[in-house]
C-alpha cells in the first residue's frame, strides 16, 4: 500500500524568487518562485499582460533558499535549490519535458532546518564559477562550478569555509 498526501488548495505565499532565462530564450525573462514545497516557473505573457505557469512542481520538503547562475558561454540559467534534506540540487528546465531536471544534487548537511546546517544562504560567482552555501552559525561550503568535455555541468567537492563564534545574516559574492 502506498499512501499520497495532495492538499486541495495549493500555497500561495511566495518564499524565494530568482529570474533567469530558464528556457534558453534569450529574449525573455522568466521567474522561478518557491512557495512553501512547490517550485514554478512563471512567464509574463507580452500580448495579454497576465503571468502564467509554465511549470509547476511540488519537490515534497521545504524549499530553504533559491539562487540562479549562468555557466559562461550558456544560453540557460541554472536554479540552485537548497531544502531541509540537506541537501543542494542543482536544476535546469527542460523544453521538451515541460519539467525541471536534476543536473547535479549534494548532500552536505543533516536533515531539517538548523541553525547549523548550510542552507539558509546561498551566494554565487558573478561569473557562475562557484556556489556558496552557508547556514545561520559557523558553517559555510564552496563548490566549485565547470563543464566537462560535453558540455555538462560538473561540481567539485565542498570547500569549507567555516568561522567560529560569528553569526551569518546575508552572503554576497563580490
Amino acid at each position: 500500500m502506498y499512501l499520497y498526501n495532495l492538499t486541495l488548495q495549493g500555497i500561495t505565499s511566495i518564499n524565494c524568487a530568482v529570474h533567469g532565462s530558464f528556457t534558453g530564450n534569450s529574449k525573455q525573462q522568466e521567474v522561478c518562485v518557491a512557495k512553501g514545497s512547490v517550485l514554478q516557473l512563471l512567464f509574463c505573457d507580452p500580448k495579454t499582460g497576465k503571468i502564467s505557469v509554465i511549470c509547476s512542481c511540488d519537490t515534497f520538503g521545504i524549499i530553504r533558499s533559491l539562487l540562479t547562475f549562468r555557466l559562461t558561454g550558456s544560453s540557460k540559467d541554472y536554479i540552485a535549490v537548497a531544502s531541509d534534506s540537506g541537501r543542494i540540487v542543482i536544476l535546469e528546465y527542460s523544453s521538451q519535458k515541460h519539467s525541471f531536471e536534476r543536473v547535479h544534487q549534494e548532500t552536505y548537511g543533516k536533515s531539517g532546518c538548523r541553525r547549523v546546517v548550510p542552507g539558509q544562504y546561498l551566494a554565487v560567482d558573478p561569473k557562475g564559477r562557484a556556489l556558496l552555501i552557508g547556514a545561520i552559525e559557523r558553517q559555510k561550503l564552496v563548490y566549485i562550478l565547470n563543464r566537462d568535455a560535453q558540455a555538462n555541468l560538473t561540481i567539485s567537492s565542498p570547500l569549507e569555509a567555516h568561522k567560529n563564534y560569528s553569526i551569518c545574516f546575508f552572503n554576497c559574492w563580490h
